[in-house]
């Protein structure tokens, strides 16, 4: 499959549900110029499954579900906050939704947990997911909002040892589609940049992540 060079991926961290800059992160996505698609992240939904899991004993397989299931909670309120979002279960609805204009807010549960692709632990967290999707849409970026801002010339190994990006992103990525990285700092110029088909952020070169991709 060839990329699609159109297509953004959008991964939004579940970490801004807390952040007063959630609002604005949304209604910038609103803005978006080029086809769309969101990803959420698991923010405080995935949070309680893990701090709860030792607590009641359930395995890593059924903590991988109820992440996913949080991803979908957060998702639902991204969806309530923005009048162009709309549900999008696979690629059928991601497509009928992209050609009305809307922008589709992935919930993973059904395709995820259909696919051996996917390690059903903790080593996957909605950052893999976004880049999984990314590949398997042949998105030609994808971006990854988060609390934090990265600084130029970073690379996905150094994403992956300071642990803002999960240990598996770069397998799933396979550097098919160009990433770049958004913080708080490239809040401000978000909405104008998605209004031009720009995309906020720091860019890591597609050749970098095929190296680390390859090592990995």
């Amino acid at each position: 499959m060839g990329t699609r060079d159109d297509l953004l991926v959008v991964k939004l961290g579940g970490s801004s549900a807390s952040s007063p800059d959630l609002a604005r992160w949304v209604a910038a996505i609103g803005q978006a110029k080029q086809p769309t698609v969101v990803v959420p992240g698991g923010g405080p939904f995935a949070n309680t499954v893990r701090r709860y899991q030792p607590k009641l004993g359930f395995d890593d397989r059924a903590a991988h579900e109820m992440a996913i299931l949080g991803m979908e909670q957060f998702g639902l309120a991204l969806i309530s906050m923005e009048p162009r979002m709309v549900r999008a279960k696979d690629r059928a609805d991601i497509e009928t939704a992209l050609e009305a204009g809307r922008i589709p807010v992935w919930l993973a549960r059904d395709v995820v947990l259909g696919t051996s692709e996917i390690a059903e632990n903790w080593n996957v967290t909605s950052d893999s997911l976004a880049a999984w999707l990314a590949h398997r849409l042949a998105a030609g970026d994808l971006c990854l909002i988060k609390q934090i801002d990265v600084p130029d010339g970073a690379s996905v190994d150094a994403l992956v040892g300071a642990q803002i990006v999960d240990e598996m992103f770069a397998e799933h990525l396979k550097g098919a589609s160009r990433l770049h990285v958004a913080g708080p700092g490239d809040l401000s110029k978000a909405a104008s940049r998605f209004a031009e088909g720009k995309i906020p952020g720091h860019t890591i070169a597609a050749f970098e992540m095929g190296l680390v991709a390859a090592a990995g």
